[in-house]
Parts: structure tokens; sequence; C-alpha cells
């Protein structure tokens, strides 16, 4: 079995070699071939060189995209997404915040037709969370969840949308992404909302996942324009 590993990166020099390696380790250890596709955020440090330095075993293959300008963390995935092969893809953030092997299990389940899609959650009874987010992330984290249920529709079920570690069904993610209209961190909402509306099976999965304090998420600085950017999305997946 194919499985292609997408991992969008900003500024992520220090990072992404580590990333390559972890990811490569993964696919290898369980005889999966594949693909590990980096896609360069347009960063301004040495993240496409760093990506390009590592060095993957065979038959594993390694891609290393770059976007001009930073696009948007959509952007990144988006493109990296359709520039996969596999039979199965997970897209995973930069940091191995959570070990692949934690994807296993729903690789399996989607290889065999159960699953379309299956979602990271650091909210199940089983996740096992080994360094937290500080307390203002968990609270604005928090908010964002029910603004997405009021706003967006988002099922109450669906506890952790943002979570950046998801496995996906190849042709089901190629076919989402293609018409995927949110550059930025809101694209995971636009597609799970399409994925639901289109009748495809999702489930959330427990992890272990370690908070990355060197994230270059910044909650804080899209919550202003969060109510806007959510009812841009519920637009789109009413259509």
């Amino acid at each position: 079995m194919d499985i292609s590993i997408v991992i969008p990166a900003l500024n992520e020099a220090g990072k992404i070699g580590h990333d390559i390696e972890a990811a490569a380790r993964f696919l290898g250890e369980n005889a999966f071939g594949g693909e590990i596709i980096v896609v360069d955020d347009g960063s301004t440090d040495a993240t496409a060189e760093e990506a390009s330095r590592a060095v993957v075993p065979p038959p594993i293959r390694k891609t290393v995209l770059r976007l001009e300008r930073q696009s948007g963390k959509g952007a990144a995935v988006r493109r990296g997404v359709l520039e996969s092969r596999g039979e199965v893809v997970l897209y995973a953030d930069s940091g191995t915040c959570i070990p692949y092997a934690n994807a296993l299990t729903v690789i399996r389940r989607i290889a065999a037709g159960e699953l379309d899609m299956a979602l990271a959650s650091r909210r199940l009874k089983k996740t096992v969370i080994r360094r937290d987010r500080p307390l203002r992330r968990r609270i604005i984290s928090r908010l964002f969840h029910r603004a997405a249920v009021l706003v967006a529709g988002l099922p109450r079920w669906i506890t952790d949308s943002q979570c950046g570690f998801k496995v996906y069904e190849g042709d089901a993610a190629r076919e989402l992404f293609a018409g995927l209209a949110t550059p930025g961190f809101l694209f995971e909402l636009e597609i799970i909302l399409k994925a639901l509306r289109r009748g495809c099976r999702i489930e959330e999965f427990p992890v272990e996942w370690t908070c990355d304090l060197d994230s270059r998420l910044r909650p804080a600085a899209h919550a202003k324009g969060v109510l806007k950017e959510l009812l841009k999305v519920r637009s789109l997946t009413k259509k």
C-alpha cells in the first residue's frame, strides 16, 4: 500500500529534517510504499533547503514544493494533496507533535474501505496529552469550537476540527482539496463540512499529543476576523 504524507511548513528549518526522518521511519517500519511531500509556504529561512537535504531510503519518494509567497496553511496542504498519488493521504503539521504510529489503525481501516476520513482529536478520553497548550491557547480553542458549531454548522460530535493530523482515502482527499477555497487555517473546517455533505464516512481517533511550543500558529492574531471567516466557510459548504 502506498501512503502519501503531506507536511506543510513555514519557517521550520530547524524541524523539517526530523519531520521527514520520522515520516520515513514510519513508512519503512510498516512496510508501506509511498512518498513524503513537503510544501514550503513561502518561508524566509532555509526550510526548503533543509527539506531537500534530508535523505529517505528507497523505495520511499520525497518531493519538496515551494510556494513563491506565503499563501496560507490551507493553500500549502492543498498543493501537497493534489501532488499526491497515494491510496491513503496523511497530512501532518511540522513538529511531529503526534507519532505517526498513532495513525496505523485508521490507515488500515481506510485501506479496507471502512472509512473515508479520520481526524485526530486532542479531546477524546483516550487521548494522552504529553505537554498541553498554554491556558490562553486552550481557551481560544474551546471558544473557536463553539463558534464553529454555532456559526458554521460543525456537528458537535466532532470535538477537534483543527488538529493538524488527518488521514484521508486518497481519491476522496484529492477531490475535496481540488475545490478548496479557504487558503488559511480554517481550511480544515471547510474540508470536513464538505466531506460530510458528500456523505463521507468520518471518525475521530485518539492520539498522543505534545504541544509544539515553537508553533507558528498564532490564534489571537486570527481571532478578530474569525466570525467573518466562519460565515464564509458556511456559505462555501452550503453550495
